[in-house]
This record gives structure tokens, sequence and C-alpha cells, in this order.
């Protein structure tokens, strides 16, 4: 069946849909400022065929006496959202499967918000999540997302989450089975100016095809997100809850393949940055970078879409190699840096190689900064981060922090950044990758040539192998082992 997403649908109208579907039948959990969502099924009339309870636990022994103290002593957190849906969907069940659990799928709709104070001092922002069934006695299935607010105004944000939440239960039971129309459609009478989705997480027996790291690159994707972030596991996350407090290591690249150098990268980067007298080494992340514009191939047309299968033959690698991924639509180093520090105040780390420094250094890169790249080294540079230097082989010579020069107007400036510690080259790093060029070994795995595996860690040539990625044209592990 083909699902069209209908722009054309207001909230209102959502709501009434809702309500006049006869099997739909559940409750709403809401704390803090997020009793607008219940309020729009109440509005658009019918209710009482949709509605079995609704509540606000706002108080916080209140909260803690119906959904158990948390490990995590904070209210806007998923780990109270999963534990609101799990004491509110166990009711419905206890209470109404017997009576009406033939004819209903029953759902549990929760949201733990955070919205703009009196004084205005802080980031509004929440979790929501929907526990539901799609068959009458049928397993549950749970989406969960995470929601920065951006409305200057109290009342304005509370009227988000209400529209948002609306949203999000229409697309639980009417665009479940096209995850793409599901996402777009959570945006249905709202703007990006207004909210910011950076999670989402679908699981269940009705999303097993559904791949969630697929779902970050589309919140990235469609701009509902400036970044998104997953686990080595897969499993999406969101970036304040793993990253606040704490300090940051980055290591940007392309990774198709990943390689030797970059690993090699990672490693000897992470290292010298360990060693900062600044940095706790029990409490660092290290990050594995992939922007929007490295996602497409180099001479492509700008306005090709994103290959899919591309984008996860790269992930999976990185994640096989226990890395945590970051999706970001942050083409320059400075936006990446302030989006990190407004999560952690901690030093952070960027490891990046030679050509990279040079890129930062040209000024046709700021043309849009009214203050140029003053504007974007003040962003990038006045936080307590670090460039690590990687260097790189050009005919024959080894070019690093020591060669750079950088043109005559920009050379005090750089040796300001060199003296005060703000930039550094690696050091122990294997010569023998300097001569390996990344697309040179995706050349050598399309043809098929015999020696290139010498060049990618080993699970990573065992993974291209068996798992054909990237164009692979040779014969895989098991074929050769069958010849043998």
């Amino acid at each position: 069946m083909h699902i069209i997403h209908n722009k054309d649908i207001g909230t209102k109208q959502k709501a009434l849909a809702i309500n006049l579907d006869l099997k739909i039948y559940g409750s709403f959990a809401e704390i803090g400022a997020g009793q607008d969502v219940a309020a729009n099924f109440f509005k658009a009339g019918a209710s009482s065929g949709t509605i079995a309870k609704t509540m606000s636990a706002y108080d916080m022994l209140f909260s803690d006496a119906i959904y158990g103290v948390q490990q995590v002593r904070r209210y806007v957190s998923e780990q109270r959202l999963i534990s609101m849906l799990d004491h509110e969907y166990g009711l419905l069940i206890e209470r109404l499967a017997a009576h009406r659990g033939d004819t209903s799928t029953f759902f549990a709709f929760s949201d733990t918000i955070s919205a703009l104070n009196y004084q205005k001092t802080n980031d509004g922002h929440g979790w929501m999540g929907v526990r539901f069934q799609l068959e009458p006695n049928g397993a549950f299935n749970d989406v969960v997302i995470h929601v920065k607010l951006l409305d200057n105004d109290n009342n304005m944000q509370q009227q988000a989450v209400g529209v948002l939440g609306v949203n999000l239960m229409y697309a639980c039971f009417y665009y479940h089975k096209n995850p793409p129309v599901f996402l777009l459609s959570l945006m249905d009478d709202l703007s990006k100016d207004r909210i910011q989705i950076d999670m989402i997480r679908f699981e269940g027996s009705d999303f097993t095809k559904v791949d969630n790291r697929l779902m970050s690159l589309h919140l990235v994707k469609y701009g509902f997100s400036d970044a998104a972030l997953f686990g080595p596991d897969g499993k999406n996350m969101q970036p304040s809850e793993v990253l606040h407090k704490k300090h940051i290591v980055v290591i940007r690249g392309r990774f198709r393949p990943l390689i030797n150098v970059h690993l090699d990268m990672l490693n000897t980067g992470v290292k010298q940055f360990m060693q900062e007298a600044d940095v706790d080494k029990a409490n660092v992340v290290v990050v594995s970078e992939l922007t929007l514009q490295s996602l497409k191939e180099r001479n492509a047309d700008e306005t090709a879409d994103i290959d899919e299968k591309d984008f996860l033959d790269r992930v999976d690698i990185l994640c096989s190699l226990g890395q945590t991924v970051l999706i970001s639509n942050f083409h320059e180093y400075y936006k990446l840096v302030a989006y990190l520090s407004k999560i952690t105040k901690l030093k952070m780390g960027v490891v990046l190689g030679y050509p990279n420094l040079e890129y930062i250094f040209s000024e046709e890169h700021y043309q849009d900064l009214p203050g140029g790249i003053l504007e974007s080294f003040a962003t990038l540079f006045s936080r307590k981060v670090k460039l690590f230097i990687y260097p790189t082989l050009r005919d024959g010579v080894i070019w690093n922090c020591l060669r750079f020069y950088p043109p005559p107007h920009l050379i005090d400036l750089y040796r300001y950044l060199i003296a005060n510690n703000k930039i550094e080259d690696i050091r122990h790093y294997n010569e023998n990758n300097l001569h390996v060029q990344t697309d040179k070994v995706l050349q050598l795995i399309k043809q098929g040539v015999d020696g290139w595996e010498e060049y990618v860690p080993t699970e990573v040539a065992t993974m291209i192998k068996e798992r054909r990625l990237f164009g692979f044209a040779g014969e895989t592990s098991s074929v050769q082992a069958k010849k043998g």
C-alpha cells in the first residue's frame, strides 16, 4: 500500500481522525510544559472514544511515587520517558485488556518537557514517545523522539509541543508503513525555526525493517536537526545526553572506505589529546563525523540524493570498530565546534589532516560571514578546543604545521595560535601510511586488484569482501577458501 503524506490535514483534523477511529484507545501522561497534547484531542471533539485517562505528575515527589526513582536524577530525560511508557501502558493492559482488548489497539502517549522558564535562562527541550498496538491483542511498538524548542515564548513552546504530539500520534497509526513520510509529517503545521528533532528511534515487531541509523541521516537531511548521533550498536542517541560534560575528540572523514591512515590519525590524535594537562582521561568520548557533503560523490550533481546503501556501508565499518558516529550539516569546522560547545564546556580535540589546515586558513570559505575569517576563528578557537594535525606526503616531502605558511597577513595570527597551544602536529605517526590515498584504495577495491587489503584494517578488509562493499569486484574470502 502506497502511503501519501497529506499536507493539507491540520492539527485539529488529525486529532479528530484519531478520536473517530473506533479501535484507537489509550492514555496521555504529560510532565512539565507538555499539557497541550491531550488538550488538542479534547478540543477536537469525540475524545471519549479515544481517551481512557489523562494525567500530569508535575511535582517531582508525585512523579517518583508513580514512575519510580530514576538512577539519573533528571526528570526531562529518556529514562524518565521510558518509565512513564512502561507504567502507563502496563496499566492499560492490566485494566482494559479483558474488557476491550479484542477490539482495541491500545496506546500510551507520554512526554516530559522543559519549556522556557519565566526568566528565560534555560533552553526548552523534551522527550516524547508513544507505545502502541497496530492490531488488537498485538505486540506493542515504541517511537521515541527528542525535541528542542526554539520559540522565545513559553506559550508558543507549549503550543508547538501540542502540535508535535498530535503529529506523532497520527504518524504512528497512519504513516507507520513509510518511515520517511512518518518523519516529514512530524513538521506539519510547524516550522524548523520553532522546533528541532535531533533523535528518533523506532522499535517493535512492526518496525523490524526500519534502520534507525538511516532515520538519523534523514533528520539531518530533512533539516530537522543540524546533527544526529548513534553508537557502535547502531542505536540512536540524543547528543546532549551522551556528550554533556564530556571531553570530545572528533575525527571527520569520508571513510569511503576507512583505511589505515584514518585509524592511525584517530589513535595517535586521541593519545596525544589524552596527554593534555587539562583533560580527564576517564571522561573522554571519541566521535567519528560524517557530513552530508562527505556522503555525496565528488564531482557529482550537488542536487543528487545521498546513496543510502553507501552511507550504511561506511557506518557498518565504523560501528564494527566500536565508533560512535555523528552525522552533521556542519561543512565548516567552526560550526561543528560551536555546536559541541553548547553541549560541553570541557576541552575538545579535533583531529584533521594537513589539507584541512590549509582549508581552514583559506579566506574564500568565509565570505558569507560579516567578520570573515576572524569571525570564524573567534568561534573556532575561543572555545577550549585544540586542533591536532596529521601530516601529508607531497612529492616526497612531509607537510605539517612547521611547513605551513598561510598568506602573509595571516602569519601572525597563525603564530599566535601555535604559541597558545591551539594547533599542534601529531607525533609518532606511521610514516608508511602517508603515501596511501583513500580514493586510490577505493579504485583498487572496485577493480578487484590484489593487494588493496594491506591499506585497510584486517577486519575492514574482511567486511568489504564478505559483503561486497564499495563495488568490490574480487572474490570473497569464502570463495577463495573453497578454491584452496
